[in-house]
């Protein structure tokens, strides 16, 4: 049986590196009692943890250079499950968020790991499937800022794009009444190492929070901020209510039935990317108690064979 094709763009990540952050803190009150249990971002997207998808697309964007953001309380179990990403081929570290302090505290607390580079951050309730290459500008971007544009039946739920006449980005809304267009902005962002001086900027809004909304007009007001409009063949799930996690779940559970191929399997990414050897595979495989999720990789490597 033939390896399931990689398309070209994709198999292209592994020649890069960057630098990625996963946000996984939060205090998950929309889900709650759920989160009583476990924090969010470890409850089962089908058959996966959550945080196994946005790590997916941070790898699937040529990103290996990863820093973890969670809570005291969360953190040594992300730290149990992934380690240091060596057994992934990536570099993975951790930082502690004591309190929720919005996404632009992130860049505070990551600013020894950014360093002078760009880098990428990505919401760890948030599920990316689809082409997504056009991700891989966390791996080019020098100066400025990129985020994207999706089309949402609900955008006062979100970030809102407005819009001049001529279709340029012209201002950012949070979470608005009236929104002035339906393109929210999804948990996926790409800053130059100036984003840890415009969040330490930000004053905290009524929620208490610093809002990565306006790190983004900061870079908008500069003329800096690049704006890019996903379309239909990417699929965006916020999964951080009760509602949106069963139709993920829903989602990927259809996806793999009908395709027989697994979304975010991190070990099947790690390979096709070229981050791991079929050898380091085999000896994933050998630690995976039995169960479907053994079988699906092992016949990724039985295929390499």
């Amino acid at each position: 049986m033939p390896r399931t094709p990689v398309p070209g763009w994709y198999r292209t990540c592994g020649c890069m590196i960057g630098k990625g952050i996963i946000l996984a803190g939060g205090a998950g009150t929309r889900l709650y009692p759920l989160s009583r249990v476990v924090c969010k971002q470890l409850l089962p997207v089908y058959d996966k943890p959550m945080i196994y998808y946005p790590l997916a697309t941070l790898m699937q964007s040529g990103i290996r250079d990863v820093l973890l953001i969670s809570t005291p309380k969360d953190l040594p179990r992300f730290q149990e499950i992934f380690g240091d990403g060596a057994q992934l081929g990536l570099a993975i570290r951790y930082a502690k968020q004591d309190r929720p302090e919005g996404i632009a505290h992130a860049f505070i607390l990551a600013a020894d790991f950014i360093g002078s580079d760009p880098v990428a951050l990505i919401l760890g309730d948030n599920l990316f499937h689809g082409r997504t290459e056009a991700f891989l500008t966390a791996r080019s971007l020098t100066s400025g800022a990129l985020i994207f544009g999706y089309l949402v039946g609900e955008p006062w739920r979100y970030g809102v794009l407005e819009f001049d006449a001529k279709g340029r980005v012209t201002g950012i809304e949070e979470k608005p009444d009236r929104p002035k267009s339906s393109y929210a902005v999804p948990g996926f962002y790409v800053y130059d190492a100036r984003v840890v001086e415009f969040s330490r900027a930000v004053k905290p809004s009524s929620r208490g929070e610093l809002e990565i909304t306006d790190v983004n007009l900061a870079y908008l007001r500069r003329g800096e901020l690049r704006v890019e409009l996903l379309g239909r063949d990417l699929a965006w799930l916020d999964t951080g209510s009760p509602e949106s996690l069963a139709q993920a779940s829903h989602y990927i559970a259809t996806i793999e039935d009908r395709q027989g191929v697994k979304i975010g399997c991190l070990e099947e990414l790690a390979f096709e990317l070229g981050y791991i050897g079929l050898e380091q595979l085999e000896g994933l495989i050998a630690k995976m108690p039995p169960s479907p999720y053994r079988n699906y990789v092992d016949r990724v490597a039985r295929r390499a064979t």
